[in-house]
């Protein structure tokens, strides 16, 4: 029997009811496409899948080595330290001077993530709160918006095109919007575009930052991967970068290490503690064994990417070729593991995804998974083979011929 004090609803809320800013957000579009994988799967039917992002190549026997022998180590056994092991720290740094001439103090600018998503996600939620205005390209990796809306902020869809190559135009954000936002998410090379950014695109941004008194927020995950010579530059190498900018890297792309869950963030002292803080709250840091792992890795990055991106520029280069073989005109991507082409004009991108599962056998993500500037594109990644790219590729283009799309 309730207490004089409880108070009984006439309709009790169920125990599953989520919070009101999950349950607001959109539809997940990659929720849609799985279901679609799966129902295919259920039907026996085989496809290539270029959908998902996910390196399918093997990491390094070296950092399994690392690892194994990391696991057999019980100085790993117990917690990690919260903002990463020194030993990682030292190989974040070491990577960071190295690769970008970048000084990064380890015990202030640095720390080490179970994977750069989450620590983009969890920045966002230590930084931003209800009223806040969060700029994001309106072509993105759904972290970045999805976690602004989460923590309770607005979010304005920064321009991205193809007549800018690609190059969210941030510069063409309102002066009133700009007044009142709190953060600007840049990403290049960029997923899912393969665009690339060079140094003065990034003064840019650092310079809008100090301007508009807002934090940079720059996901390089993808700094390795890169093709013809381009060398993708950080966020912080810009004079005056460290006073605004919080960078994040991923081991996940150039090593092949996206299973284990392997990133660090960098740059400005306050944005690091806030992100800190905000993972003590919640978690225990990224696990030990990884961190060693990710720490060889990083001591030896020049060896161990090489390999990986000489197979995804050849994997461009084909899959690049049979675009063009089926007709289309496109441009190969300078970096990234991704090549981002128009849905032909006389369908609409879930009708060209469902046909090309249907009657090719490949998938595809439909480019409104990456938001409102994505409808009307799709992305192939360059997750297979060369020989197994042109294949499929080659079916793309007998399916729009047989039903007459162009």
């Amino acid at each position: 029997m309730p207490s004089a004090h409880s108070t009984v609803l006439e309709t009790p809320l169920p125990v599953h009811r989520q919070s009101a800013p999950l349950a607001g957000l959109p539809p997940y579009v990659f929720a849609a496409l799985d279901q679609l994988k799966h129902s295919a799967r259920a039907q026996g039917r085989a496809f290539v899948d270029l959908g998902i992002g996910s390196p399918d190549r093997p990491m390094d026997p070296s950092i399994v080595q690392v690892l194994q022998s990391a696991v057999a180590d019980p100085s790993t056994h117990g917690y990690p330290p919260f903002r990463g092991l020194p030993r990682f720290l030292a190989s974040v740094a070491g990577f960071m001077d190295a690769r970008f001439g970048v000084t990064v103090d380890t015990g202030r600018e640095a720390l080490a993530l179970a994977g750069s998503k989450e620590g983009i996600a969890q920045v966002i939620a230590a930084c931003v709160q209800t009223g806040d205005v969060v700029l994001v390209p309106e072509i993105y990796y759904p972290v970045y918006g999805r976690a602004a809306l989460l923590a309770g902020a607005t979010v304005y869809w920064v321009p991205m095109n193809a007549s800018t190559g690609f190059l969210a135009d941030f510069e063409a954000v309102p002066a009133e919007v700009a007044r009142r936002a709190r953060l600007l998410v840049v990403n290049y090379p960029n997923n899912p575009t393969g665009a690339a950014a060079s140094l003065g695109y990034f003064e840019r941004a650092v310079a809008f930052a100090h301007e508009h008194g807002l934090m940079l927020l720059s996901d390089l995950a993808y700094s390795e991967l890169t093709y013809d010579g381009f060398v993708a530059p950080s966020a912080l190498e810009v004079p005056g970068a460290m006073d605004v900018t919080i960078e994040f890297h991923s081991c996940s792309k150039s090593f092949n290490m996206a299973g284990l869950r392997a990133g660090f963030a960098v740059g400005n002292r306050g944005l690091i503690d806030a992100l800190s803080a905000y993972r003590t709250n919640v978690g225990y840091g990224a696990p030990s064994v990884v961190q060693h792992a990710a720490g060889h890795a990083l001591d030896n990055y020049r060896t161990l990417a090489a390999p990986t991106v000489a197979a995804y520029a050849a994997r461009r280069d084909a899959a690049v070729a049979a675009v063009r073989e089926i007709g289309w005109a496109v441009e190969a991507p300078p970096a990234a593991m991704y090549v981002w082409l128009p849905v032909p004009a006389a369908t609409t991108e879930w009708e060209f995804v469902n046909a090309l599962l249907d009657d090719a056998g490949v998938v595809v993500t439909p480019g409104s998974a990456f938001g409102p500037g994505g409808t009307g594109y799709f992305r192939i990644s360059l997750v297979a083979e060369p020989g197994v790219l042109r294949q499929a590729i080659a079916r793309v283009g007998e399916v729009c011929a047989a039903r007459g799309w162009r």
